[in-house]
């Protein structure tokens, strides 16, 4: 089974992600968790680029295609093989991130989003998708408090230091 968990920064992805990988190896499944971008060698290079602060003036296609980059990679390197094992595999964020951050939010052509995904590039879509939802203002102040306290994690603030009009505009749309 393949399971994403979206939402905001600091809505609790990945918490909640470790919370579903107890509860299921407690019952005897075996699970993977992975996230996007980073969740492979090729994948941490490509989400320093991404996440880089001083970044700032990507060009919104060369975002896209490096995200595209990175989930080729993700789905080759570890869901496909994981699934193909039998594993369920937990994601934190997938396709739904691509379209709220690069269409909503970046307003990138949605339908060229979704094309490429399914036509294109043939992206699986997930068994399950797990929408964690909060004020985007709570999520953001979360998000900070956590690069303040590691602050190694400043080098990967490109999306905290959106203007909230951008948080707002990219918040995921639901149905």
């Amino acid at each position: 089974m393949f399971i994403t968990f979206e939402g905001i920064e600091g809505s609790g992805k990945t918490t909640q992600i470790h919370r579903a990988a107890h509860f299921l190896a407690e019952k005897g499944f075996s699970c993977v968790m992975t996230r996007e971008p980073g969740g492979t060698e090729i994948g941490v290079k490509i989400r320093r680029i991404l996440l880089d602060p001083g970044h700032a003036g990507m060009d919104p296609t060369a975002e896209l295609l490096l995200y595209l980059a990175d989930r080729i990679q993700h789905l080759e390197e570890v869901v496909l093989p994981a699934l193909a094992r039998g594993e369920t595999v937990l994601c934190d964020r997938f396709t739904d991130a691509t379209v709220t951050y690069q269409g909503y939010g970046r307003g990138l052509d949605i339908a060229l989003i979704h094309a490429l995904h399914s036509d294109i590039l043939k992206i699986p879509v997930p068994d399950l998708t797990i929408l964690l939802d909060l004020p985007v203002e709570t999520g953001l102040a979360r998000a900070w408090e956590r690069i303040e306290k590691n602050g190694h994690h400043k080098r990967e603030s490109r999306f905290e230091e959106e203007v909230l009009s951008f948080h707002k505009s990219g918040s995921y749309p639901c149905g």
